[in-house]
């Protein structure tokens, strides 16, 4: 299964095409009326935002166009941004406060391992992100939008 939203290419670049999602749709499951999706995003996201999709149609500025990225795509994502650094956070500050020769050293250990925990997952999550940026789970454009579902 795939997930699909609408969106206007805005600048192509060889095989690439900057696209620019509508507003406030959410995924296109519910529009936004479901999950709250579209309502978050108006909330936090105040200017639009652009991304950088496969273009195999060769979409060109201005069009209207359906991106698709697969469903799976979506949730490891989430879990590298969010899940990993988090992981890394607990892990680092038990390991640290593990390290602290007396009971009171526990918290300063724990909390600059929490810390250089986070910054290491996120360093990862960034690494890691990268090398998946070239298999096939990217986002791409699927077709021209024809005014239907």
């Amino acid at each position: 299964m795939t997930l699909e939203t609408r969106a206007i290419v805005v600048k192509v670049d060889k095989q690439f095409a900057l696209v620019q999602a509508n507003q406030g749709n959410g995924c296109e499951q519910c529009n936004g009326k479901g999950c709250g999706t579209g309502k978050l995003s108006q909330m936090f996201c105040s200017k639009p935002r652009q991304f950088q999709v496969d273009n195999p149609i060769n979409a060109g500025i201005g069009d209207e166009v359906i991106v698709s990225v697969a469903e799976g795509a979506v949730l490891r994502g989430i879990g590298l941004v969010y899940l990993l650094p988090l992981v890394l956070l607990v892990a680092g500050a038990m390991l640290a406060s593990s390290w602290a020769a007396q009971p009171s050293q526990r918290d300063g250990y724990a909390a600059a391992g929490a810390l250089l925990g986070l910054v290491a997952g996120f360093v990862f999550a960034k690494w890691l992100s990268s090398r998946q940026a070239r298999q096939q789970n990217q986002p791409y454009i699927a077709r021209k939008w024809s005014g239907e579902k």
